[in-house]
């Protein structure tokens, strides 16, 4: 017996899909350049540039508590330290943090602390973003003071709330991290640096 045209079931075809099909050649990419990403982001953190957050009040007002810095490890490789350079470094006493503070005298100057000021080499030296008198801290840093061949004197901005050289005296030019040459956060405080 013969099915009725109204009744005879025709084949039914499935309208395109818009979805691509899975493509395993499409994860590996996106995993290639992920991967990718995270070597460039660490090969420029150890030897080109790295994100710095100041822990400590020492170089208020320049540097603020919370403030992002950026601090380039590639200046000091064709050029020496320089007095007024604001450095990130690990200075050679107990602590976990880095420590961020302005070189004042390098290898060869001679530092005095007269009446409340910083004296090199005889002569006064001002940088106009400190503030506070500059005082001894402890007794075993005799001044005037005779910076070692290979190392530099910090001092922090803030000369009152600072633990600095007057303190643990001079640092060898190998304890430096970098240089840091921007404040980007917070933004409103964005400011470069002299390079």
């Amino acid at each position: 017996m013969s099915t009725p045209e109204a009744y005879r079931a025709e084949p039914v075809n499935a309208p395109p899909s818009d979805d691509p099909p899975f493509s395993w050649r499409a994860i590996l990419e996106i995993v290639q350049a992920l991967a990718l990403a995270v070597i460039i982001s660490v090969v420029l953190n150890l030897f080109v540039v790295q994100v710095t957050e100041v822990r400590q009040r020492s170089m208020e007002p320049t540097l603020l508590q919370n403030d992002r810095v950026l601090v380039s490890k590639v200046d000091y490789r064709f050029v020496t330290p320089a007095p007024g350079d604001i450095v990130v470094f690990n200075p050679t006493i107990e602590t976990q943090i880095p420590y961020v503070k302005r070189i004042v005298a390098i290898a060869g100057e001679t530092v005095e602390l007269r009446d409340g000021n910083l004296w090199v080499n005889g002569r006064l030296r001002f940088f106009p973003q400190t503030r506070g008198t500059t005082m001894p801290q402890v007794p075993d840093i005799k001044y005037p003071y005779k910076v070692p061949d290979g190392h530099f004197f910090t001092l922090g901005d803030n000369r009152q709330s600072s633990q600095d050289s007057r303190t643990f005296g001079a640092q060898p030019y190998n304890r430096i991290i970098g240089k840091v040459i921007l404040r980007f956060w917070p933004p409103d405080r964005l400011i470069f640096f002299d390079w």
